[in-house]
């Protein structure tokens, strides 16, 4: 039988699905379950699973790696097993399972509802006849529902003995450590137990398991039970189930103890021809004595249960399409796919990132307990105002109240608090690394939390794409960025409502370690910054002057120039007594604790400048010229695997993004307004001490600078810096300020401009690519600079810089797919060249040649010690298998020394680390990305690098469109930026993406298909790419349409009527016509359709209509849709057909 791999859209139950014929032909894949509420479930292609709610501490099914989650599909998650009577002789069917592979001709399918939160497995059996099928819901009053439906196309009755359920289910209380570490103590604890009367399965410890002598009751417990199968007999245990396969009967368990927990149902049904017998298991956990009765109650009641069930799956589609929706993931073009992909991406970015509440309603109870948890002086000195709020406020008015008040400190933490909720850091069984909590609802009362968390990267990025959809909370977005980063120019690792966190130093933990990340930092806050500045042009040069800023007091400390100098990979101290005073002052008095105070220990406030200042000159004072900014904090920066640059790495990417920031606040600068602000005076002599610095050394731009000259002005910067920070780490801020004039400030970025542009000159590489990073060697009277291979950041970063014109840009691209960093097998691109690494026999060979150079290798080897060298059986030689690196050789000479070698390791130690050196070339080492071959590692597609290529090339191509460039070059523009969306996958057949094409995943290794689902930072690129390609832009506070990216495939064939939802969450049916399509930005429905002429009309509330001449509205009108307000109940806009591009 011919069977094809592909994907098929099919519409089930009134609800759209992408169905993978055959998925069982590629490799088992990983896909992210989501629910409206806090399920979770991560489930491999194969059926293997783990699920649970809020977090892995309240698993239903082991929470392990997604590889082992794959491998324990046949003991963990669903199992069917059917005695099918064949004209007397009993078959046996066992759906999904590789033990009758041969035996029978079958089709697997596997279906993902457009929603996402619903999976479905099929097996069709053409043998038997027979088609079964399961699928995975989710329901928030009761759990995770797996819907079964076992169908008859044979043509004739069927008698069917069925065993169905679920194994290896999780009693309450396991944590993961214990489950991974000592799963076999943790079945010593476990009690299953039948509820007769109901077939409710209870799954609980005999006890909390410590190893205290004191006792641990367990008084929860996880549950399980089923509904549509009559006559049934319960297992809860998998103990019986190889009987069953075997055909041999099996009696009820009411009780087994000390085994793993399951759930069965065996019963017998007779199938009429071309019937079908539908039946729900329904699991859940956390469940405590009065839910389990209370259960076990309606299960006894019944009648309506069912239904129940049923309508809370229903709401549940329903409110995860009203938080999509309110973050603008609905759109119907002529591209279902693509429609999918934007629905899925906006999904994964509000999940990582959370999103808003209800429009910028903002409840008082909820801010109370904001305010009381950040700051108790403020919270109690302002409670009168707090009180006087109405318990529904909206943020437009709060902010007009705040201004009457005068408490900078409750307007800062009034404009920096976020009603976000749905967020969770993007942790999963193929992240193991990161650990998640889905906080939304009480466990006492199941009232709804409003809470957020994050990696400080993940977080800020997320929220780039959702002020799209709020540009209203843009500033407290904002503040928050800024209020959380200190004042020597670096952010802390992880930020959350209740504050920001940073790593510690743990001893028993090999994987701990401090430090400060870098790129991301300049560029994420300058696309807040640039977005608030198109929305409310003056609101920025308001702040200028404005202290309503804070520093965060990290305990780190960074070390002296001199310091870094002479080992830049160390550079940082933990100050342990400083992290538990701020530990204690937190404590004492809420999250403003972990505030830098100065002299008086009050709070230090800033303005908005300062913040700005201090934040890029941490950068200026690290350049080095002609190389990049250094970095030199003990963290890599956007690519973790990339960790080996830490210290000589000098990074183009950095001053790449930099360039672009300094071109902002030149032209922010240049505007009316303030003339001049007010400064610590410790930050003003800073900057007037970097400023003199490159305004003294600008006639070295003449030319290429000598490595001399390069040190001399790196020195200067960098000790310019280190003497601001080490005053202030011992004397802390003095409380004056002192004023700077915006001509200076100005003068300052015209100066840091001129070194950033001619590094970038000096960057470019004979292929045409820019160099993304370079090591640097510091020597007594010198800085050399040597360049890295190819990488794919570097060509982002110059793309996204605004330095190129549109004929350079054109040439980077052009570049770009003909370098080694384009993999044609999936029409994309690595990161960095894909080599060769050599194979175990190949490696760690000492020439001999290099053994007769060194009288100790020789003496060593001579005489048999191997604790340096060893002496193969033909006589080749290796270095010990202990060592890891040249420290490891380092501690073998210092043994060596107490030894009759200590004279030929003094003579000779530096030849045999040359040697070594010489054998494993580590001075080329960038960190694992070149030892893995997975994530980040060796012909590895890091999707998300991709997308930020995409969004790169969208912004030149659009760009290049508004600016009169040559139609060629817009027109290759164009072509590069649909080539490389086409690689992203959304048209990839699930054989090449390797999984559901409509899901975002982090990565794709040489080997395999797509790893990693969802909760990738790739969908904020993507989402913003799609703006650009709708042509969606503001300017000056108007909403403007300019779609000349947009291809008339995208506008729809047939019309349809399409459902969608506005910002009261009223559904709103929208009539689409043929040649048109619709989207929604800040949930108000816009429909593009092809016409005549060119026009905009807006359809009001109250039903009147407002026509505008071109394509943008009026800043009135924009703003109503800005503001959320309800006014306006549609856009339509008239695009020229001719305007569109033909492909």
């Amino acid at each position: 039988m011919h069977r094809q791999l592909g994907i098929k859209e099919k519409h089930i139950g009134g609800e759209l699905w992408f169905k993978i014929e055959n998925h069982n032909k590629i490799r088992p894949f990983f896909i992210n379950v989501v629910s409206d509420s806090n399920h979770w479930m991560f489930i491999s292609s194969n059926g293997g699973l783990t699920a649970g709610r809020k977090n892995n501490s309240y698993s239903l099914f082991p929470y392990y790696t997604d590889d082992k989650i794959t491998e324990n599909a046949d003991i963990t998650g669903s199992k069917t097993i059917l005695q099918v009577d064949v004209d007397g002789e009993i078959r046996v069917w066992e759906p999904f399972s590789e033990r009758f592979t041969g035996k029978y001709e079958f089709t697997r399918n596997i279906y993902k509802s457009f929603n996402g939160n619903k999976i479905m497995f099929e097996e069709i059996n053409h043998d038997l006849g027979l088609t079964y099928r399961y699928q995975w819901n989710s329901s928030n009053l009761y759990g995770f529902v797996r819907k079964s439906e076992l169908i008859n196309h044979s043509g004739n009755e069927c008698n069917i003995s069925l065993l169905d359920g679920i194994q290896n289910i999780l009693p309450y209380g396991v944590e993961p450590d214990m489950q991974t570490q000592t799963s076999n103590l943790v079945d010593a604890y476990k009690k299953n137990e039948l509820v007769k009367e109901t077939g409710l399965g209870i799954y609980a410890l005999s006890a909390i398991i410590v190893d205290k002598a004191e006792p641990s009751e367990a008084l929860k417990a996880n549950v399980a039970w089923s509904l549509g199968l009559e006559h049934a007999t319960y297992l809860v245990s998998s103990l019986q189930v190889d009987h069953f396969r075997n055909n041999k009967p099996v009696e009820q368990e009411e009780v087994v103890k000390g085994e793993k927990g399951a759930y069965f149902v065996q019963t017998s049904l007779k199938l009429p021809s071309d019937g079908s017998k539908s039946w729900k298991i329904i699991a859940s956990v956390n469940q405590n004595h009065a839910q389990v009765i209370e259960l076990n109650q309606k299960i006894k009641d019944g009648d309506e249960l069912e239904a129940e069930i049923e309508e809370d799956i229903e709401r549940g589609s329903k409110k995860l399409r009203e938080l999509i929706a309110g973050a603008d993931g609905l759109r119907v073009t002529g591209d279902t796919l693509k429609d999918a992909r934007h629905f899925s991406n906006v999904l994964f970015n509000i999940m990582r990132g959370g999103t808003f509440d209800f429009n910028y309603q903002i409840e008082k109870k909820d801010l109370s307990g904001y305010l009381a948890k950040a700051n108790k002086d403020v919270f109690k000195r302002n409670r009168e105002f707090i009180d006087s709020l109405d318990e529904i406020v909206n943020r437009y008015d709060l902010l007009k109240l705040l201004d009457e008040t005068e408490d900078p400190d409750l307007i800062r933490l009034v404009r920096e608090y976020l009603p976000l909720k749905f967020s969770r850091r993007h942790g999963d069984p193929s992240r193991p690394w990161n650990y998640f909590t889905i906080n939304t609802q009480s466990e006492i009362d199941g009232s709804k939390i409003l809470d957020y968390e994050g990696n400080w990267r993940d977080l800020f990025q997320n929220w780039e794409a959702l002020a799209h959809s709020y540009p209203g909370f843009i500033d407290g977005m904002i503040f928050k960025f800024l209020n959380t980063s200190t004042f020597d120019g670096y952010n802390p690792y992880r930020v959350t409502k209740g504050g920001f966190d940073w790593e510690t130093i743990e001893p028993d933990n090999p994987w701990s370690y401090i430090g400060y990340w870098g790129d991301h930092q300049i560029i994420y806050l300058l696309k807040l910054l640039e977005f608030y500045n198109m929305h409310e042009p003056n609101a920025l040069k308001d702040l200028f002057a404005d202290d309503l800023f804070v520093y965060a007091n990290v305990p780190y400390r960074i070390k002296p120039y001199e310091d870094i100098a002479a080992d830049p990979k160390n550079t940082i101290n933990f100050d342990e007594e400083g992290d538990q005073k701020i530990r204690e002052k937190v404590a004492e008095n809420g999250a403003d604790g972990a505030l830098l105070t100065n002299k008086e220990g009050a709070i230090h406030r800033v303005n908005f400048l300062e913040k700005i200042l201090a934040t890029t000159l941490a950068k200026v004072s690290n350049f080095i010229p002609e190389g990049g900014i250094w970095m030199n904090t003990q963290r890599p920066e956007w690519n973790d695997a990339n960790n080996a640059l830490v210290g000589n790495g000098v990074s183009m990417v950095t001053l790449c993004y930099l360039r672009r920031f300094l071109k902002f606040f030149e032209a922010l600068a240049d505007e009316p307004g303030i003339d001049e602000v007010l400064l610590s005076k410790e930050l003003l002599q800073f900057f007037n001490e970097i400023n003199e610095v490159l305004a003294g050394n600008k006639e070295l731009l003449n030319g290429s600078i000598s490595d001399e000259g390069r040190k001399q002005i790196t020195d200067l910067l960098g000790q310019a810096g280190s003497k601001y920070r080490i005053h202030v780490y011992e004397n802390g801020f003095s409380g004056e300020k002192s004023q700077l004039k915006l001509i200076q400030f100005a003068e300052f970025v015209k100066n840091a401009l001129s070194f950033m542009e001619h590094s970038i000159e000096a960057n470019i590489r004979e292929d045409g690519l820019y160099h993304s990073y370079n090591i640097m060697s510091m020597e007594e009277n010198g800085i050399s600079i040597s360049n890295l291979s190819e990488m794919l950041e570097g060509q982002v970063a110059i793309l996204s810089s605004g330095y190129l014109n549109p004929a350079e840009a054109v040439h980077v691209l052009d570049a770009l797919r003909k370098s080694a960093l384009y993999r044609e097998d999936q029409n994309s691109y690595i990161l960095y060249p894909n080599k060769e690494l050599p194979g175990f026999l190949e490696k760690n060979n000492i020439p001999k040649e290099s053994v007769q150079k060194s009288e100790l290798l020789r003496k060593l080897a001579e005489e048999g010690n191997r604790q340096v060298i060893i002496e193969d059986v033909h006589g080749g030689f290796h270095f010990n298998g202990n060592f890891r690196n040249a420290g490891d050789v380092k501690e073998a000479l210092e043994e060596l020394k107490e030894t009759s070698y200590r004279n030929l390791i003094e003579k000779d130690g530096g030849t045999v680390l040359k040697i070594f050196e010489e054998v494993f070339n580590h001075k080329a080492f960038t960190g694992r990305s070149g030892t893995f071959f997975a994530f980040e590692g060796l012909g590895s597609i890091y999707w998300h690098m991709v997308s930020k290529l995409y969004l790169a090339a969208g912004e030149v191509a659009y760009a290049a469109a508004n600016s009169g460039a040559d139609e060629d070059i817009c027109g290759r523009l164009r072509s590069h930026f649909y080539e490389i969306g086409e690689g992203i996958g959304i048209h990839k057949s699930p054989e090449v993406h390797g999984a559901f094409p409509t899901d975002a995943y982090s990565h794709t290794p040489a080997h395999r298909g797509a790893q990693q689902p969802g909760m990738t930072g790739q969908v904020k690129e993507d989402i913003l790419a799609s703006f650009f390609e709708l042509g969606l832009a503001v300017d000056n506070g108007v909403l403007r349409f300019n779609p000349v990216l947009l291809r008339k495939s995208e506008l729809r064939e047939k019309s349809a009527d399409v459902d969608f939802i506005l910002t009261e969450m009223q559904k709103e049916e929208i009539s689409i016509p043929s040649g048109s399509l619709c989207f929604t930005i800040c949930q108000v429905p816009v429909l593009y359709t092809a016409g005549a002429e060119t026009k905009t009309e807006i359809e009001m509330k109250n039903g009147s209509i407002k026509k505008f001449e071109g394509l943008h509205l009026d800043r009135q009108s924009s703003a109503a849709i800005f503001q959320r307000s309800g006014e306006i109940k549609k856009i339509v806009v008239t695009l020229e057909k001719g305007s569109l591009i033909d492909k």
